[in-house]
């Protein structure tokens, strides 16, 4: 698709929807710095992601509650403390009453140590490698976390990276939606075909308004919403 409606109408509908400008910029989050990203600690990362994927499928705020206890079992997320731990142990932190027992979501903490370690081992830092990873063509981080992370595919990886500040947009439904009444996206979600569709589509906007990818795709959510 060569043309794409022309951001200010998707902005002026978010507008719409809260009455004013100021009540619609009062909505949209501003995303971190690449310095400010390159402050994040590695085991801040790994633990945004161990708890956006226990939230995936239960409500988010037991979750949130049960944290500090995920924490303290976990030795805060040190991820070099993560690939020390042996299997039985594994096994066992996963039975710890004090977290939420699931062995296999509980594994994911060790599978994405091991993906936070190997890129360290070529970034410094994986926050390093996020912070320098260009929000252009996002789409392909959130493709390398599903493929060498785990349980990382979807929605998780991005919204992760929101969370952590990474300027991102994120294929919610109400996104998704726009982007197939506008015809952009006609493939299956997670295709290659689908992600480039939206990246370029993305990056179209980003270029029109000089707005941050992510109040990009706030502003389309609010627009249909």
């Amino acid at each position: 698709m060569s043309s794409y409606e022309p951001f200010s109408d998707i902005y002026q509908r978010a507008i719409h929807r809260f009455g004013s400008e100021q009540a619609l910029q009062s909505h949209l989050i501003t995303p971190k710095t690449q310095i400010e990203l390159l402050q994040i600690s590695d085991d801040r990362w790994l633990s945004a992601f161990s708890q956006k994927i226990f939230q995936s499928g239960m409500n988010w705020q037991v979750v949130r509650n049960k944290w500090p206890n995920f924490e303290t079992a976990f030795f805060q997320f040190d991820v070099e403390k993560m690939l020390l731990i042996h299997d039985e142990m594994w096994e066992e932190k996963a039975k710890d009453p004090s977290i939420i027992r699931h062995l296999a979501k509980v594994m994911t903490i060790r599978e994405n140590a091991i993906m936070m370690a190997e890129v360290k081992a070529n970034h410094q830092s994986f926050s390093r490698f996020v912070a320098e990873f260009p929000s252009n063509n996002i789409t392909e981080l959130w493709q390398y976390l599903k493929k060498h992370g785990a349980r990382l595919g979807g929605n998780t990886g991005a919204y992760t990276l929101r969370v952590m500040g990474k300027d991102t947009f994120i294929l919610t439904k109400d996104v998704e939606g726009y982007l197939r009444n506008q015809q952009i996206m006609t493939t299956g979600r997670d295709t290659q075909a689908a992600l480039k569709a939206a990246q370029t589509a993305f990056n179209h906007w980003h270029q029109e308004s000089n707005l941050p990818y992510c109040q990009i795709s706030q502003c389309i959510a609010y627009s249909v919403n």
